[in-house]
């Protein structure tokens, strides 16, 4: 019985004197409470209207979703911002008549991170994927959806792991 008190206490201990705490495998100074993510305009050469809200919308949703960090508008605890740089389509294989086999659309952004506390792990990087669909489809509608839905979920999740998953 005595053991089994200890470890309680030990633990309870352990609990209430970290520096850092461990969500999700989120690692963070204990001390943040808040997210700010602000509104990336789209700033590459070819723009994609929606992209600019869909790309800011699915960053938020990750920090909502995956971790117990309060969204702010301003004075977030860790910080984002950045601008959309690149919203490309290449032909990625031909057919025997010249003509693309394959489609890829790819998407950069530019994210700067700061974080209040731990400004060490600031930094400013590129996130970019891509989305391959077949030469005989158009860019639109539903295959536009799914690319873009599948690249923003692809790239939001390498934010999330460079800036607070310490991956």
């Amino acid at each position: 019985m005595k053991k089994i008190i200890f470890t309680l206490f030990a633990f309870a201990f352990l609990l209430t004197n970290q520096s850092c705490y461990t969500f999700g495998g989120v690692t963070l100074d204990a001390r943040v409470k808040t997210v700010q993510v602000d509104y990336f305009p789209n700033n590459a050469a070819l723009i994609e209207p929606t992209l600019s809200q869909a790309f800011t919308l699915s960053l938020q949703d990750i920090f909502i979703s995956q971790t117990n960090l309060d969204m702010v508008k301003s004075g977030g605890d860790i910080h984002f911002e950045g601008e959309i740089v690149g919203y490309r389509i290449n032909p990625m294989t031909a057919t025997s008549n010249q003509t693309a086999a394959q489609n890829r659309l790819t998407i950069t952004v530019n994210v700067r991170y700061y974080n209040k506390y731990e400004e060490d792990k600031d930094f400013e990087q590129r996130f970019s994927f891509y989305y391959d669909y077949p030469g005989s489809a158009q860019l639109t509608g539903g295959v536009k959806q799914e690319a873009i839905s599948a690249i923003l979920e692809r790239i939001t999740q390498d934010i999330f792991n460079a800036s607070v998953a310490n991956w």
